[in-house]
């Protein structure tokens, strides 16, 4: 462990104390590296249990051992702890309290889940610098995602405007939109809680993009990549063999069923590899199709090296997929949906294929150019060279983190000198 000459406390607020997508892992993998480089970090969580990953990292965990929305056996309890966290508030105000006042920050990486949007009350009230990760669009959005689940394509509503109120776009019910919409609305005019972070962190040129008309005015954005923790295994032996791949959840807006039907079309056998709401429909149309279900990371990666390609056919404005720089880095080929950010990361045509968003005619053609073998030999080495020449590690994402951290702690005592 290392040992920074001017340690920091950082409070690092998510819902879940376990693994439940990617906006936890990059909390969790981003505490790891500040432990590492001598700092203070602090996960505040409300939804248990605490993996036990986390219990041997050696990072402090703060976990209310709480439902998270989902799971929650009562409704009405979820609802209620939805808007606002009792628990959550009492003890993040306890915590911040604590905290030395002129080396913290509160770092919110996810409350949608658990958390609620009363926690800005206590951040507001702690006077402690306070910055925002977006891993979704919770904040901006009442659905998390400027997607609309009835349709199965992007929403250009404004957010909670009439046309919004209106629309059934929820993945579940009407009922439960007009939950959402209440509380979005509550969170930002009542609580004000866009307005409690002076900074944003931003992991993709498109993500900024979608946001930047619902930020406050006057607020920092910062453009830093998740961190990716992956092995440099060199080139593939034989890049021109393998299944197409889809490694995701199994739910509407990852496209999955658009793959399964595009495959049909070339005549390609899909690879699933994972799970979710759409699992058993995926299974019963398209028999065919080969599911694997949830295995562990290292499958799942040893899943992307051996694939032909990786087939990521988002729907949405996913902010930075993963799997995809996951995939660059492992010389597999990525045939990427247009409208997500994962687009970013592939040059089309030279480390993988763009397709039209939405088109199962437009990838089944991605799917039938990269039936080339030699194609897939160029952009399986072009693909990695590039990840390979700037990776996004951790260390690289603890670097920037901190120097963010350091300009607000900095910023703060310039204003408090003034």
């Amino acid at each position: 462990m290392g040992a920074a000459a001017d340690p920091l406390t950082i409070v690092i607020c998510v819902d879940h104390a376990n693994v439940t997508g990617g906006q936890a892992k990059v909390a969790f993998d981003s505490a790891r590296g500040l432990l590492a480089a001598g700092h203070r970090p602090i996960l505040f969580t409300s939804a248990g249990p605490v993996s036990d990953d986390l219990r041997a990292s050696g990072l402090e965990v703060i976990c209310l051992d709480q439902s998270d929305l989902v799971s929650n056996p009562s409704k009405l309890e979820g609802a209620v702890q939805g808007f606002w966290n009792f628990k959550a508030v009492a003890a993040l105000t306890r915590l911040l309290r604590d905290c030395p006042k002129a080396s913290t920050i509160v770092h919110v990486h996810g409350w949608a889940k658990s958390l609620s949007p009363a926690i800005a009350k206590p951040i507001a009230k702690s006077g402690l610098p306070a910055i925002y990760t977006i891993h979704e669009y919770f904040l901006f959005c009442p659905n998390g995602g400027f997607y609309d689940y009835q349709e199965g394509r992007v929403c250009q509503r404004t957010p909670l405007s009439g046309a919004c109120w209106k629309a059934h776009c929820d993945s579940q019910s009407y009922g439960r939109k007009l939950w959402r919409n209440a509380r979005l609305t509550f969170a930002r005019s009542t609580l004000g809680f866009p307005d409690v972070f002076s900074d944003y962190v931003c992991i993709s040129a498109l993500q900024a993009d979608i946001v930047r008309p619902y930020l406050p005015e006057g607020v920092t954005v910062h453009a830093v990549s998740n961190p990716i923790a992956v092995d440099d295994l060199g080139p593939k032996a034989d890049p021109a063999t393998g299944e197409f791949a889809f490694v995701a959840r199994i739910s509407p807006e990852k496209g999955p069923l658009l793959f399964a039907q595009a495959a049909r079309l070339a005549g390609v056998t899909p690879l699933f590899v994972g799970d979710g709401p759409l699992g058993g429909r995926l299974r019963a149309e398209f028999p065919e199709a080969r599911v694997t279900g949830w295995v562990k990371p290292a499958e799942a990666r040893a899943a992307l090296r051996s694939a032909r390609a990786l087939v990521f056919p988002s729907h949405w404005y996913e902010g930075q997929p993963l799997a995809v720089l996951e995939a660059k880095a492992l010389g597999t080929p990525v045939i990427v949906s247009d409208v997500c950010a994962g687009r970013e990361e592939i040059v089309d045509g030279e480390m993988g294929l763009w397709f039209k968003s939405g088109d199962v005619e437009d990838l089944a053609r991605a799917l039938m150019a990269m039936k080339d073998d030699a194609m897939v030999r160029r952009v399986s080495a072009n693909a990695r060279a590039a990840y390979w020449r700037s990776p996004p590690t951790l260390d690289a994402h603890v670097a920037k983190i901190e120097a963010i951290y350091r300009a607000m702690l900095a910023r703060r005592a310039g204003v408090a000198a003034a």
